[in-house]
């Protein structure tokens, strides 16, 4: 399994894929982290063209957690709304910490301030993907 660039040893099969989109390293690193540790298999990005490059070439990701404000003139609303382009039933979850002029969710979507608590976006995570039936697309290879 590769997470954050690094290869791990692992026998479990991840629950799911999940795509974190977030500009600030740290941050980035240690959700990566709760996700994996919660039985996710985790890609990254760093800004919007990164995440809409891995979402057209990894057909096996579940779910989208992006950041909001992002560099590169890509936001988090644009991606969501090009990754439903691409897969219509794509479960996602934004988070922000600023507050943004006007929310725009895609249907579905679960939206949460910075700071949250990691157990909250992984339980919000898990709900999405069963709601959405990818699970078994995923477990199945």
């Amino acid at each position: 399994m590769t997470v954050l660039g690094q290869t791990t040893e692992s026998n479990t099969a991840p629950i799911a894929t999940v795509l974190i989109v977030e500009d600030e390293a740290l941050v980035r690193e240690v959700t990566g982290i709760e996700f994996e540790e919660a039985g996710f298999r985790v890609v990254v990005a760093g800004d919007g063209t990164e995440a809409l490059a891995k979402l057209a070439a990894d057909a096996s990701i579940d779910l989208l957690f992006t950041d909001i404000s992002l560099p590169g003139g890509i936001d988090g609303w644009t991606i969501a709304l090009r990754a439903r382009a691409l897969r219509p039933t794509l479960p996602v979850i934004y988070a922000t910490g600023y507050s943004p002029d006007a929310i725009k969710l895609v249907p579905g979507a679960r939206f949460y301030k910075k700071p949250y608590l990691p157990t909250t976006i992984i339980a919000a995570a898990r709900e999405l993907i069963a709601a959405s039936g990818d699970v078994a697309r995923t477990a199945a290879g």
